[in-house]
């Protein structure tokens, strides 16, 4: 699987890239979450956000499909007593219904041939007042952007969507949903971070 090979030089390429966006994000999700929240998140890849949430909430499972990146989250967040690390696919998540405080999903819609139905399941996941958190690179802001998307795509990532700010927000209303703040950390590679709350 693409995402297991390139795992081990995952946070070497975005840290070189875009840095300031890497680490930005993060630092920004971690603001939406209160200390007695019980968080999952899902493709939580090297764990770059993982370690920014993990010393805010009161428990964290974080999860991805590629076992290649939970491995390199794990040794991230190894000082944090806090934080369990679970296979797991964001379209079929396997717990009850309504028991997350916050979800998060970064980066990974755009990724996703069906994206409403991880939404649906995120929905499903969080509570009633919780908040669906979903950070995603609008890599058609930047000409730049564009170049590394290709060469990404060169080494085998599988983009079904891109986006600018403008889209984003139409995907959103697509979808259904009206109520959706958005929050952009800006850098080579900019990040808006849509914050649903249900």
């Amino acid at each position: 699987m693409f995402w297991d090979k390139i795992s081990p030089l995952y946070d070497l390429f975005e840290n070189v890239y875009n840095h300031k966006v890497y680490a930005g994000t993060g630092k920004k999700v971690a603001e939406f979450i209160d200390p007695t929240d019980v968080v999952l998140e899902c493709a939580c890849g090297t764990g770059a956000i993982t370690v920014c949430i993990a010393g805010k909430c009161s428990r964290l499972i974080a999860t991805d499909f590629a076992t290649g990146m939970l491995k390199q989250a794990a040794r991230k967040c190894r000082m944090f007593s806090n934080v369990s690390f679970r296979r797991a696919d964001i379209t079929n998540i396997r717990c009850g219904n309504d028991r997350f405080d916050k979800v998060v999903a970064g980066n990974v819609i755009h990724l996703l041939p069906d994206p409403q139905k991880a939404l649906a399941e995120l929905e499903r996941v969080v509570k009633p007042g919780g908040k669906i958190i979903i950070p995603t690179y609008i890599n058609m802001s930047k000409k730049s952007a564009g170049l590394a998307v290709k060469f990404v795509e060169f080494l085998g990532a599988d983009f079904k969507k891109q986006f600018d700010l403008d889209s984003y927000k139409s995907f959103f209303e697509e979808m259904g949903y009206d109520n959706v703040e958005y929050h952009v950390v800006d850098g080579r590679m900019p990040c808006a971070i849509a914050v649903i709350k249900k």
